[in-house]
């Protein structure tokens, strides 16, 4: 699927808590070949690399794409700072993102804090047949709840000091809906150590898995070797050094090397 490099209008910018920020950006071909799991590369400022931003959502009508991050460090806080009308040097979409949405009936998504966007467009693709297990730290921490609850027969929510929903891990709740519902496939997002206990609930109930990974990025085509991982083989069993960026992020959750 090709990439784009277009000026993006910011057609509405929200802080949904503390450093955390919604932007809709005007997308034309962009939005147009975007799909879910996919992330945009954007230029902040004069920054040397470009920051990668999950695709959060898709307004077709709109030819719009939608991005919720939050600020981790010089580049995301000099994106927090942009407003609305100005643009932004967007390349994407880039990367392989989640599929198989005609091949299962019950599918359950996880997601661990900001693994939560990149889920909410895989939730509409599945047109009400998913349900959502979502984890924050508190309450306060919480995004897009009523979003998935639109798309998601179910939405459970954990946080870990029971501020709102279950008291525990996302992990936990996940577990509580694999059992209560049969899931024919779990689609997750999250931090690592969350993803791993994913991939392991995953092949205790005999479940297809597909994971998003987190890597740190340098060009975002494949061209550079920062966001490299260990795969391996499904057929063969082989190890083999993968590129998040460009192979991924989306991995089926067997396929990864887990530390």
């Amino acid at each position: 699927m090709p990439a784009y490099q277009e000026k993006c209008e910011i057609l509405s910018k929200r802080n949904l808590y503390g450093q955390c920020y919604d932007f809709l950006l005007a997308g034309g071909k962009i939005a147009d070949s975007a799909s879910p799991g996919q992330f945009l590369n954007i230029r902040c400022g004069e920054k040397v690399l470009r920051r990668p931003i999950s695709v959060c959502e898709i307004i077709d009508s709109a030819k719009a794409v939608r991005i919720v991050f939050d600020v981790r460090g010089e580049g995301t806080a000099w994106l927090a700072g942009r407003t609305q009308g100005e643009y932004l040097d967007v390349l994407g979409p880039l990367g392989h993102g989640f599929d198989s949405f005609e091949q299962y009936s019950r599918p359950l998504l996880i997601g661990g804090g900001m693994g939560a966007p990149p889920l909410l467009e895989t939730a509409k693709r599945f047109g009400g047949k998913a349900d959502a297990a979502l984890g924050f730290k508190n309450a306060c921490c919480t995004m897009l709840t009523q979003d998935f609850s639109k798309y998601c027969g179910k939405v459970h929510i954990a946080t870990e000091d029971g501020s709102l929903g279950e008291c525990g891990y996302v992990t936990d709740c996940a577990r509580s809906a694999v059992q209560s519902r049969a899931c024919d496939a779990i689609y997750a997002c999250g931090p690592v150590p969350m993803l791993k206990a994913v991939a392991a609930l995953a092949r205790e109930f005999q479940i297809d898995c597909f994971v998003s990974l987190e890597e740190r990025m340098g060009c975002g085509i494949g061209a550079c070797l920062v966001c490299a991982c260990m795969t391996v083989n499904s057929e063969d069993g082989q190890p083999s050094y993968r590129h998040v960026c460009k192979d991924g992020p989306v991995f089926r959750s067997g396929e990864v090397v887990w530390p």
